[in-house]
């Protein structure tokens, strides 16, 4: 929609092999494999087993917990991306100029929709406690830390003293 509506592709993932886009190819990966596990788990039971299940943490509760994370979750990425507006991009935008975002989420942290990112896989391992969902949270944790960095970078460079001052002021995740 953001595309269609300013004619900025959001997506600033390259085919190279810098930082910026070898990260946007482990999310990816991490999105693909994320999607093949939930597919398991709802469409294929017989095969659920072979994702090495925690059995001991299966239980309702955890379960409850588990999806208000994940509506929790939905949430705070809509309303993030709602108030970054048209300068809302998935990664590093090199060649379009946007405005720095502190209002609303950003004002509490600088990382709201990494946050989202963050609380929905803790909330997919919580629904489907698994060695699988367990290895979206590390190679997840490892990337959007990785790319909150190299953002940080670009954003000293791209606003000076005005990004230097906000990352004073707001933590970078909460």
């Amino acid at each position: 929609m953001l595309w269609k509506k300013t004619g900025i592709n959001p997506l600033t993932f390259k085919k190279t092999d810098n930082a910026h886009d070898y990260n946007g190819k482990v999310f990816k990966f991490i999105t693909v494999f994320e999607l093949i596990v939930a597919g398991i788990y709802a469409f294929k039971n017989g095969w659920y087993e072979y994702l090495l299940p925690f059995w001991y943490l299966e239980n309702p509760i955890l379960q409850k917990i588990g999806w208000i994370f994940l509506f929790v979750s939905l949430i705070l990425v809509w309303i993030s991306q709602s108030q970054m507006s048209t300068f809302w991009r998935i990664g590093i935008d090199e060649e379009n100029k946007t405005k720095l975002v502190t209002n609303g989420m950003f004002s509490i942290s600088r990382n709201p929709i990494f946050l989202g990112i963050m609380i929905a896989n803790i909330g997919l391992f919580l629904v489907i406690p698994n060695a699988f969902t367990l290895l979206i949270i590390s190679l997840s944790t490892l990337s959007v830390n990785t790319q909150i960095r190299l953002e940080e970078e670009f954003l000293k460079r791209e606003f000076g003293n005005e990004y230097i001052k906000y990352a004073e002021k707001v933590r970078r995740w909460i």
